[in-house]
This record gives C-alpha cells, sequence and structure tokens, in this order.
C-alpha cells in the first residue's frame, strides 16, 4: 500500500512538474515579447528602411536613360518617352517653349474625359451650340448657333477631325466657358507637373503667349491615355461621320491605319507652330509616346515621328513584373500575438529594358529582421529589387496581408490562461 502511494504520488508530482515547465517557458516567452528593443534592434530596423515612410520607388520618370540622340530629326523639338514608366528615352530641345496649335486639345480631351470619370458629365449629354463656339476659325465642323449633338458626337469630331469649334463646345459644358475652361486646364498642367506650359484657349488657335514643350505634351499625352485608355476608341477612328453622316470626319493623324500599332493622338499646325504630332503607339505590351514640334511641313511630321517610334521598338523592350497580392515570403513579428506574418507584393510593376537585357535582370526580395507589433494590412514590410548589371532599376513594396495585434500584458496573461487550462484537461 505505501509503495502504490508513494508510486501514484511521485507520478502525480511528475506531471505537475512537467505543467509547471510549460507554464515557465510561456512566461519567459510572453517576457520575451514585450521586452523593449535595444538600440542594435533599432539599427537593423534603420538599415533595412522598413519604418521610412518616405522611401521612393527606383524609378527615373522623366529623365533620359540615353545621351545622344541616335539620328538627326527635323523638327525644332522633338522627344520619345516610355508611356509605360515614363521613362525618356531620348529628346532634343524637349523643354524649349513653342507655340503647339491643335497639340492643345490633348489638354482639353484630358479634361473631358476626368469630367466623365467624376461623373459630372456623360457621352450622352447633350451640348447646344453657343454662339461663341460657332465662330471659331480653323478646321471645324460648322457648328451652327442652337444645333445640338451629345459630347460623344463632338468628342469624335475634335479627336479625328480636330475641330475648334466642337473643341469649344465642349469646353463650355464642362465649365460653363472657355475661359474658366482655359484656367482648369492651367491648374491641370500644375499638377501634372508640366512647368513649361501656358494655356490660354482650348483649342490651339492662340500663338502669342500660349504654349508648351515637347516634355510637357508627353507629360499630358501620357496621362490621357493610361488613365482614360477610352479615349483611344476615338483616336484610332480613321474615318467616320457627323450630322447625321453629311460630314465627313477624317483623322488627320495619317499614322492611323498605316504605322502598325498607332493609337493616336494629336496633330498641330499654324504658321508659328509648325507642323507639330504628338503620337501614341503600342507593341507587345509597350506604350511610346513620340513628340515632334515645328516640323516643315506635314509629311515631315509624319516621317519622322515613324522614325522616333521605329527607333524606339526596335531597341527597347517592356519587362512587367505581374505579381500583385503573390506572397513573397514570411516576416517575424516582435511584441504581438502572432510570431510571423506572409507579406505579398504591393502591385503590378513595368521596367523599360534595352532589348537582349531582360535574361540579365535579377530579383532580389528584401525582407527586414522582424516587424513590432502591431501591424496592419498594407503596411510596408520590405521590398523586392530588380537588378540588371550590379544596378538596382526597380523597386517593389512589399506589404502586410494580415493584421497583428500588438501583445499587451492582459492579452499575453489571458492568452497564457486558456493554454494552461488547455493542457490542464489533457
Amino acid at each position: 500500500m505505501d509503495h502504490a502511494y508513494i508510486y501514484y504520488g511521485t507520478k502525480r508530482l511528475w506531471g505537475c512538474l512537467k505543467m509547471v515547465r510549460k507554464v515557465v517557458i510561456w512566461v519567459l516567452l510572453c517576457v520575451f515579447l514585450v521586452l523593449p528593443i535595444n538600440r542594435s534592434a533599432l539599427a537593423v530596423e534603420s538599415e533595412t528602411g522598413i519604418k521610412d515612410d518616405d522611401k521612393q520607388l527606383i524609378e527615373n520618370e522623366n529623365v533620359p536613360i540615353i545621351e545622344k540622340i541616335p539620328f538627326e530629326i527635323k523638327a525644332k523639338s522633338a522627344l520619345l518617352m516610355c508611356a509605360n514608366t515614363g521613362e525618356i528615352i531620348f529628346e532634343m530641345n524637349c523643354d524649349e517653349k513653342r507655340p503647339i496649335a491643335s497639340i492643345t486639345k490633348i489638354m482639353t480631351m484630358l479634361l473631358v474625359m476626368e469630367a466623365i470619370a467624376e461623373n459630372k458629365i456623360t457621352l450622352n449629354d447633350v451640348v447646344v451650340t453657343s454662339e461663341h463656339a460657332s465662330n471659331m476659325g480653323g478646321s471645324q465642323v460648322y457648328l451652327a448657333v442652337g444645333e445640338e449633338f451629345t459630347v460623344h458626337d463632338l468628342l469624335k469630331a475634335v479627336a479625328i477631325h480636330s475641330a475648334n469649334d466642337a473643341s469649344v463646345a465642349l469646353a463650355e459644358h464642362v465649365a460653363g466657358s472657355e475661359g474658366v475652361f482655359a484656367t482648369m486646364m492651367n491648374e491641370k498642367a500644375r499638377e501634372l507637373g508640366m512647368t513649361n506650359t501656358n494655356f490660354l484657349d482650348c483649342s490651339g488657335l492662340t500663338d502669342e503667349g500660349h504654349y508648351s514643350t515637347a516634355r510637357d505634351i508627353a507629360i499630358m499625352a501620357r496621362e490621357l491615355i493610361i488613365k482614360y485608355p477610352l479615349i483611344i476608341e476615338y483616336t484610332t477612328i480613321k474615318r467616320d461621320t457627323f450630322r447625321n453622316g453629311t460630314f465627313d470626319l477624317d483623322n488627320t493623324n495619317h499614322l492611323i491605319g498605316k504605322y502598325r500599332g498607332m493609337t493616336g493622338l494629336k496633330t498641330g499646325v499654324t504658321s508659328a507652330a509648325g507642323y507639330c504630332l504628338a503620337a501614341t503607339a503600342s507593341r507587345d505590351g509597350m506604350d511610346l509616346i513620340s513628340v515632334i514640334l515645328g516640323a516643315d511641313s506635314m509629311s515631315l511630321r509624319f516621317s519622322e515621328t515613324a522614325k522616333i517610334l521605329d527607333y524606339g521598338f526596335s531597341n527597347y523592350e517592356i519587362m512587367k513584373i505581374e505579381r500583385k497580392g503573390a506572397i513573397a515570403g514570411n516576416v517575424n513579428i516582435r511584441k504581438g500575438l502572432g510570431l510571423s506574418i506572409p507579406v505579398a507584393y504591393e502591385d503590378n510593376k513595368s521596367v523599360l529594358l534595352k532589348r537582349g537585357q531582360r535574361d540579365k535582370v535579377k530579383q532580389e526580395v528584401k525582407l527586414p529582421e522582424y516587424l513590432d507589433a502591431p501591424v496592419s494590412v498594407g503596411d510596408r514590410a520590405g521590398e523586392v529589387i530588380l537588378i540588371l548589371e550590379n544596378k538596382e532599376i526597380l523597386s517593389i513594396p512589399l506589404i502586410v496581408t494580415e493584421e497583428i495585434e500588438k501583445a499587451t500584458w492582459l492579452k499575453l496573461f489571458l492568452r497564457l490562461t486558456v493554454h494552461w487550462f488547455s493542457l490542464a484537461r489533457k
């Protein structure tokens, strides 16, 4: 009997000791989780830069990526931009202020599309022609005072035929008057960083005091086609009609239907501006914008544009990293109710490469040693770096995909108590 008592007493004591050991381990873990971070840990955090909300992506928007123009360009100003990334491939006098004629209508179309997107107007709105709109000269669809057309019809007249009267009618519908609309144009230009541009009207008929640059034109063209791709359905129409088929609309951009991948965008000509063309084209996922200002003839503005675009498509390509939401790894959590958390690609990205470089690009995932709780969905947590020839060419942020609360003493105690009782039931 004594032996049995000793045996069962020893067994119970051993069971209690095992439970105490587990409790001690959990207490030590809790203490470890809530202890303040030491200075060396802070140094790691600083080096990783995870808490730096101002960290910028490694994207050299609007910076030339080659130094010299690869061929002669017969125009006053010229530029080639990759619309996917905003990088300028090459330029010639791209910051020289010049009259731009009907290239102006890119901004007019941009503000009209913006108003549609914001539900301020619709494509089916009926616009009544004012006397001011009917009095426009130059290229027009001969709107009569009181004549009514939808926004859709007027937008076609602007995008295809470069109609000045249709531009004014749209401007008045959006803003109430062309003067107010011109103010909106300049405000949008400032917002986009078009620092060398001034608009006085919505059509480009004004030469004196109304100007822009090849760089600024590329910036607004990119905003239009990237943010409002619906406009391409208008700018790619080669031929259409107006006023119930009684008036022909022929696209002033003669490269539409002739140059492979041409998607737009706008021609312009006055005696002061010369022959101008801002063109957009797309092949194999790469979108290019070329700008020609001040060419001496209509044929030159088209041939020089084709030459510029040919160079871009022949020598460059786009590498797309379409992994938005894909998990890139896990990061440890300190002082939290969870021990680790998955992090994912924040967004899809594109990088411009010279042809032949794609296979040389390497990707490196950089994760912080840990994150301090609390963490929320969308918090930055590392980055994926694209490296070409030992140079970082793109950074894709990684973000937290789950929420983890901070571990307070009370929360840890409650969690420990629940765990303790679950052990006792076993």
